[in-house]
C-alpha cells in the first residue's frame, strides 16, 4: 500500500513540478531499496513489510529534526526550512499521530497490562506499546511517559 502510495505522489509531483516533493519521495524510495536489499540477505525475498516501512519513514523524520535543530543552532534557517517541508512530505505517509493524551493513556494501559511497578520494568512496557501502536506513537515521547509515571 505505502508502495504504490511513493509510486502515485512520485507521479503527482513529476506533473505537478513540485521539486521539492519529487526529491522527498525519491530519497524514500532510495532508502526503501537499501532495506529491501538488505532484506534479500537475510532471505526475505518480498522485501520489508508495511510496519518496517513505516519505523523507516519515522528514522527519516527523527533523522530531519535533529538536523533542523543542528542548522538552526547554526543559523542556517533556509536549510531548517528544507527540512521541515521534507518532514511535513514524509509524515503525509504516516497515520495520523497520537497527541500527548493519548500518549499517556497508551501509556498507562501498557504499564497496567505488562503489571509494571517500577523503572526496571520501562523494557516490557515499551515493547508492548511499540507492538500496540506501531506508526501512530512517537516513541521518544512515549518513552518519557512511562519514566515519569513509573519513576
Amino acid at each position: 500500500m505505502l508502495r504504490e502510495a511513493f509510486n502515485e505522489r512520485m507521479k503527482t509531483a513529476l506533473r505537478a513540478k513540485d521539486q521539492r516533493t519529487l526529491s522527498t519521495v525519491r530519497l524514500i524510495v532510495a532508502a526503501l531499496k537499501d532495506k529491501d536489499i538488505e532484506a534479500r540477505g537475510g532471505g526475505n525475498t518480498a522485501g520489508i513489510g508495511e510496519s518496517e516501512i513505516q519505523r523507516l519513514l519515522q528514522g527519516m523524520i527523527k533523522q530531519r529534526r535533529e538536523s533542523m535543530a543542528l542548522y538552526r543552532q547554526g543559523s542556517r534557517p533556509e536549510l531548517a526550512q528544507k527540512e521541515s517541508d521534507e518532514i511535513a512530505v514524509i509524515e503525509s505517509f504516516l497515520p495520523q499521530q497520537m497527541d500527548d493524551a493519548g500518549i499517556e493513556a497508551a501509556a498507562k494501559t501498557a504499564i497496567a497490562d505488562a503489571g509494571a511497578s517500577g523503572i526496571k520494568d520501562m523494557g516490557r512496557v515499551m515493547a508492548a506499546l511499540r507492538e500496540r501502536h506501531a506508526g501512530v506513537l512517537d516513541m521518544a515521547k512515549a518513552g518519557a511517559a512511562v519514566k515519569r509515571l513509573l519513576g
